[in-house]
């Protein structure tokens, strides 16, 4: 066992340390982002160099049905499954003492699997790296604390606080609403630091028992792998303290939706300086070349950013979404926003993608508009100076009208991988199409006696 062990991160050492490792969670990312893969006692995994799983993992839509995009059937052969032990945390939330696992999937011919959301991303970056750039990024991440709610029929509301009341609305940055939450907060603290997760902040956000968790700006795989781990501990840290935490896009009528901004520079490998900024300080080139490219493509890409009906809920006028393409200095109307920073942190926030996505996804898509961008060489339009609302919405409204546009991107399906797109459209479309088979409590209230 001490060998395996050995490749474990500093983190993980410490939380197995004097204590007997019960089990392995052996996990990967589907397309929605939920982990999927296999537990087994340390003694088994400790024996094994991979295992499978069958590729339709990679079919499944999120209420559990497969699409299938094969063109000689439905045969769901074996994947193989190798284990990153750079990625083992711990599992801290379980009664036995467990770690988990992010695996890289292959085909058994030893080439990644082109729909597996963790290899999208990793393909992505490399292109960057054939270019002599590396990217960095830093997510923002925001999601409800709710009640409990187990009937689907039912509206979601905000979670009781600990004075006895309902989380309240429009109470952005309040200290003491936060407080109102405190030991989900604290089991959430508790938590990264056994896996080893580092949080750049905690605030409340606008939304009742909305929160917002900031990470630290650093490698997109890596990442992308936080925020994978950090979804399930949150979720688990709220059912410790009997409610429930949602990354919906927009979980509660009249309030405003949960988003994962994305913040973006490149750095040059040779000389480790952000290609964004000249040496006097200036903006370069590149830096409104990887804009244009964002404006360009990221209608093309909408259906990632926003993969379910639920996320186009979001993009509401006036409403602490972004409803367009414009770009601006310091300005939250826009879609595209430059912070205030130093030159050498000059970087550009996405501000398009909803909590919902899958973060391997989002950041893979986000970062191939800047790359096409790059490429292309294009000028981005005028920046916006004033209230982008009033510009108008230039975003498709729906995930059909959204997957139109990312089924006839060529030229981004070539930088995410053509085989990825077809499974991605395939699955998502089979999710619109039973999202429209349900009559919802509006059709029924409006229209069953009155059309």
């Amino acid at each position: 066992m001490a060998e395996w062990t050995d490749k474990l991160p500093i983190h993980a050492k410490k939380f197995i340390e004097g204590r007997r490792l019960d089990e392995v969670e052996c996990i990967v990312a589907d397309l929605s982002g939920i982990a999927r893969g296999k537990a087994m006692p340390a003694n088994k995994f400790k024996t094994q160099a991979q295992f499978y799983l069958p590729n339709s993992i990679f079919m499944q839509t999120i209420t559990g049905d497969w699409a299938d995009s094969a063109s000689d059937g439905f045969t769901e052969p074996d994947m193989v499954l190798k284990p990153d032990f750079s990625t083992a945390s711990a599992a801290p939330w379980t009664a036995d003492v467990t770690l988990q696992v992010i695996h890289d999937v292959f085909d058994q011919q030893g080439k990644p699997v082109p729909a597996a959301p963790r290899n999208v991303l990793k393909h992505v970056v490399d292109l960057y790296a054939e270019r002599g750039w590396k990217p960095i990024v830093a997510p923002e991440m925001e999601f409800f604390l709710v009640a409990r709610n187990i009937d689907p029929n039912q509206p979601i509301e905000p979670p009781m606080g600990r004075s006895g009341r309902r989380a309240a609305a429009r109470q952005a940055y309040s200290m003491s609403a936060v407080d109102e939450y405190g030991p989900v907060i604290d089991d959430i603290y508790d938590f990264a630091e056994a896996q080893g997760l580092e949080i750049d902040g905690i605030l409340q956000e606008g939304g009742a028992g909305q929160v917002e968790l900031n990470l630290r700006h650093g490698d997109p795989v890596k990442l992308a792998d936080e925020i994978f781990f950090f979804k399930r501990l949150i979720r688990e840290a709220a059912l410790r303290q009997d409610c429930f935490a949602t990354f919906m896009a927009k979980p509660i009528q009249d309030e405003p939706g949960s988003a994962m901004h994305i913040h973006h520079s490149v750095v040059d490998l040779k000389t480790g300086l952000n290609i964004f900024s000249n040496a006097d300080g200036s903006e370069t080139d590149a830096f409104m070349h990887f804009i244009a490219g964002m404006q360009n493509h990221m209608p093309s890409v909408i259906a990632v950013l926003a993969p379910y009906v639920n996320s186009y809920r979001r993009y509401v006028r006036d409403f602490a979404a972004p409803i367009n393409l414009e770009w601006g200095r310091d300005n939250r109307t826009t879609g595209i926003r430059v912070p205030i920073s130093e030159p050498e942190g000059r970087r550009v926030e996405n501000r398009l993608p909803g909590m919902d996505v899958n973060p391997y996804l989002g950041i893979a898509a986000s970062l191939a508009c800047g790359y096409l961008g790059l490429i292309e060489g294009k000028m981005p339009r005028p920046q916006f100076t004033g209230d982008a609302y009033a510009s108008g919405a230039d975003i498709p409204g729906t995930l059909a009208d959204a997957l139109d546009l990312f089924e006839e991107a060529t030229d981004m399906q070539q930088v995410l991988h053509p085989d990825f797109c077809s499974a991605y459209a395939a699955v998502k479309r089979l999710e619109n199409n039973a999202f429209l088979q349900v009559i919802s409590p509006w059709e029924r209230e409006h229209l069953l006696m009155n059309v």
